[in-house]
């Protein structure tokens, strides 16, 4: 049975910091919804009601285009070893770029990985957990490091542009805060 809070408890907190992967889910007004799935050291916890989210360059700038015509988000966790639990953080996000003022108030609580992009913080509305029971055991073997080894081996420069090429706007053609 799915029980809400309106914060993330503390043991809600220590499960989301075991968790190897999240799941990001944003949407347009109009278009496509956009479902991802993301690693690395890449979460923080700031507080009950504030979480922030390192985004380092990918295919795609989905989240930036959607946030802009509608700032829901939700981010799902799921248990894949141990207890079965899927928890989901629903809220209203900002983006926060390099250029911004506050950057490096939040940059600081995380690692700085080559092609990063922007961090998303999101005020948390509500939080939801459920069962998980049909979601199955999977075994952690280790990070993968190819899109850290692809923004080194890019260079910023070569970041610079890959983001002019292909983060400017979205796959349904919305601009994204990248945008010139």
């Amino acid at each position: 049975m799915a029980k809400f809070y309106d914060k993330i408890p503390p043991r809600m907190q220590e499960f989301i910091k075991k968790q190897k992967v999240f799941f990001v889910a944003t949407a347009a007004k109009e278009g496509r919804i956009n479902l991802s799935p993301k690693g690395m050291d890449s979460f923080r916890i700031l507080d009950e009601n504030t979480i922030a989210w390192l985004s380092v360059t990918g295919s795609g700038n989905e989240t930036s285009a959607h946030l802009l015509n509608d700032n829901r988000i939700t981010i799902m966790f799921c248990a894949f070893e141990g207890a079965p639990n899927i928890l989901r953080l629903y809220g209203k996000a900002k983006e926060i770029l390099p250029t911004n003022n506050n950057w490096e108030t939040y940059a600081e609580h995380f690692p700085k990985l080559p092609g990063t992009r922007q961090i998303f913080i999101v005020t948390i509305e509500s939080v939801q957990t459920s069962c998980g029971m049909s979601i199955p055991f999977y075994e952690y073997q280790g990070e993968r490091n190819q899109l850290i080894d692809w923004a080194i081996e890019k260079g910023e420069e070569g970041i610079e542009q890959y983001w002019k090429d292909r983060n400017q706007t979205s796959i349904d053609g919305l601009n994204t805060l990248l945008k010139e």
